[in-house]
């Protein structure tokens, strides 16, 4: 870690669809090489295991479905949000953004989410 990342402000997501692409984005790019160390450009206001963590317990305590979780896991892996107006995506368009207002409010109240 160089002094100026060390210096930075760690940077909020936008949003839970940010919040979610950014960690399996990050966790493709350490899966692939080993070992994450990061992006360079952008420190974040929270590590890959704290989302992993948080996701975690929404499933457990029933606020994400089996159903919410295969969703958001395929459309992330695709890198895109399932399309409302495409009629093989639209339920899971809304199973979509169902998640994402769940993950949202958690991600609000732990201050990752502007």
């Amino acid at each position: 870690m160089t002094l100026s990342q060390i210096n930075s402000v760690p940077e909020k997501f936008q949003s839970a669809e940010q919040m979610w692409f950014w960690f399996l984005y990050s966790k493709s790019v350490r899966n692939d090489i080993g070992q994450y160390r990061g992006n360079a450009a952008t420190r974040r206001v929270c590590e890959l295991v704290d989302v992993e963590t948080m996701i975690t317990k929404l499933y457990l305590s029933g606020k994400l479905s089996n159903e919410q979780l295969a969703v958001i896991k395929e459309f992330g892996d695709r890198r895109r949000a399932p399309h409302q107006y495409i009629w093989r995506e639209n339920h899971a368009a809304a199973v979509w953004n169902s998640a994402m207002r769940v993950i949202e409010i958690a991600a609000r109240d732990k201050g990752w989410i502007d």
